[in-house]
């Protein structure tokens, strides 16, 4: 008799603030079943599973490191329990897996060897964001990482004010510690009655979320340097 797959399961992380902001009764039930998990962060993950109320001792639990730096000859090896009948849980750094994050790889192999693949409900920065904005939710782009060369940078923030204009809503994001450079070309190089959304430090204590133009920002701009920040434009 063949051997019945186990589920995949895509497990959302925390933003920075606690699980009981978001953990539902069946992310809890799921997650204390579990016994293997992919992540991105050992630390970070077992932070997770401990305010989850995971109440099997760590050290008992199986971890696999999933990050840029693994090789694609090894994923092969990560949804090996899965073909043995064990269901596995992926856990993001921060928010959930396989937007912005690894794991989509895996997924994708997943899919191909009739894995189910289960998503649990949790935060999204950038679907939080976008929410809070008061901009077109029904066309929207998410960009991910602007380019690292400033005038690459710039133009392509002038792309994207373009396209937030014609009602497409644009959604970006940095490393923390280029955060005010991309607000400043953004200030720079858009029109002064541009909208931008600012969203940082989500779901934390110190949230903010704000929707100004970019007149309104030039005059008294935020200091964004090393905090988590989503930047949306629109119209």
């Amino acid at each position: 008799m063949a051997n019945t797959k186990g589920i995949l399961y895509l497990i959302p992380n925390t933003l920075g603030s606690g699980a009981d902001k978001y953990g539902t009764a069946f992310l809890t039930s799921t997650v204390s079943q579990l016994e293997v998990y992919i992540v991105e962060e050992f630390k970070s993950a077992r932070r997770l599973l401990r305010q989850l109320g995971v109440s099997r001792p760590l050290d008992e639990l199986e971890f696999h490191s999933l990050n840029e730096h693994t090789k694609n000859q090894d994923l092969q090896s990560l949804i090996e329990p899965l073909l043995q009948g064990k269901n596995v849980g992926i856990v993001s750094e921060a928010g959930v897996p396989c937007v912005a994050d690894p794991g989509s790889t895996v997924v994708s192999l997943a899919h191909e060897q009739g894995i189910k693949v289960v998503p649990l409900v949790g935060p999204s920065s950038i679907l939080l964001a976008l929410m809070a904005s008061g901009f077109n939710g029904q066309q929207f782009t998410f960009n991910g990482y602007l380019p690292r060369e400033r005038s690459e940078r710039s133009r392509k923030i002038r792309q994207l004010e373009q396209l937030a204009l014609s009602g497409i809503t644009q959604i970006f994001m940095d490393a923390p510690y280029r955060n005010n450079q991309v607000l400043e070309d953004v200030l720079q190089h858009c029109r002064m009655d541009t909208k931008l959304c600012i969203a940082s430090n989500i779901t934390c204590d110190n949230e903010r979320i704000n929707t100004k133009t970019v007149t309104e920002w030039s005059i008294r701009k935020p200091d964004l340097n090393k905090i988590p920040v989503m930047f949306v434009l629109g119209k």
